[in-house]
């Protein structure tokens, strides 16, 4: 299961949506605030944490 960031077109409100990366694109995504399926996919940084020790 992954996190994803997404910006709804229709309020501007961003908000992160966890998805297995199987459904990314298939599984239609709507905005918590005001409904619209109108949702692009913001991109962030990210880091891996590892439990390796360097």
């Amino acid at each position: 299961m992954a996190s994803y960031d997404f910006r709804c077109t229709s309020c501007d409100h961003i908000f992160t949506h966890d998805l297995p990366m199987r459904d990314l694109g298939r599984v239609p995504v709507t905005c918590p605030d005001c409904g619209s399926d109108k949702v692009e996919r913001v991109f962030t940084p990210f880091y891996a944490k590892t439990i390796r020790k360097s």
